[in-house]
């Protein structure tokens, strides 16, 4: 069998079997541990790392000799990630601050779940997994490679609402969100702490102030985002030229690329 093809059929025969294990497993398994600790953050973490071992497994398989932290792309500077990450997000920081009042109320459960333990593992299995690998290691350029996986990124947070106009909005909004993750986490040299940090506080600021009950938003909200998504851009643009780094996204590389897996 072709090597290029071999390569495809275990991607995507690994990332069947995680996606239905996780839809069917990862309550129960969530359920189950949260049961056994009488804490849901931790179950939440047990569940998650549980439904990732179809993933790990296929990374084993695909690259026998690399490092997992590698090819999750957490070898890279946490430092750096946090600090371009909190820049990035301080329209958002700020803005909320003047335009909103806090919640009322905060579980630090429910905070963790939806900051902190939903980023980094949604980085791991959307970025660094179904999007990163596809980008660093095939022919497919970056609107080939992140297509699927920003479709799906879109579908698991359709949960937060049940109104066909929220719902249209709350796809197009993730969908263009995981567009804008990937591009960041891309751009950074393969950083994926800078995605990880940057999906944190974005998530943290929604939470923490009394901005909207899902991700569609209002005015002042999405116009802080917004700022927020651009100043990131500016940041990292101005990094690569202060630095004259290449660009890894550029008109060559939107569909398809030369090199080999």
């Amino acid at each position: 069998m072709n090597k290029t093809l071999r390569f495809y059929i275990t991607f995507i025969l690994g990332f069947s079997v995680y996606y239905f294990f996780d839809l069917l497993y990862f309550k129960n398994i969530q359920i189950w541990i949260r049961d056994l600790s009488e804490s849901k953050a931790v179950a939440h973490v047990i569940a998650y790392s549980a439904t990732l071992i179809p993933l790990i497994l296929t990374l084993r398989i695909l690259f026998p000799e690399k490092k997992l932290i590698f090819l999750f792309s957490l070898d890279q500077s946490i430092l750096k990630g946090f600090s371009l990450a909190f820049l990035g997000t301080l329209p958002m920081l700020a803005g909320y601050f003047i335009y909103f009042n806090l919640t009322d109320r905060i579980d630090i459960q429910s905070l963790f779940i939806n900051t902190i333990s939903s980023a980094f593992f949604e980085e791991i299995i959307f970025r660094a997994f179904l999007i990163g690998i596809l980008f660093r290691f095939t022919k497919l350029g970056f609107i080939s490679s992140i297509f699927f996986g920003s479709l799906l990124f879109a579908q698991v947070h359709l949960y937060q609402s049940s109104h066909p106009a929220e719902l249209i909005e709350i796809f197009l909004i993730t969908f263009l969100g995981s567009v804008f993750f990937s591009w960041v986490y891309i751009e950074t040299h393969y950083n994926l702490w800078t995605a990880i940090f940057l999906h944190c506080f974005m998530n943290l600021y929604w939470e923490v102030f009394s901005v909207s009950d899902n991700v569609s938003g209002n005015t002042y909200g999405n116009i802080f985002k917004i700022l927020s998504i651009l100043l990131m851009v500016v940041i990292i643009i101005y990094h690569k030229f202060k630095h004259r780094a290449y660009f890894e996204i550029t008109g060559k590389t939107l569909f398809m690329k030369t090199r080999k897996v």
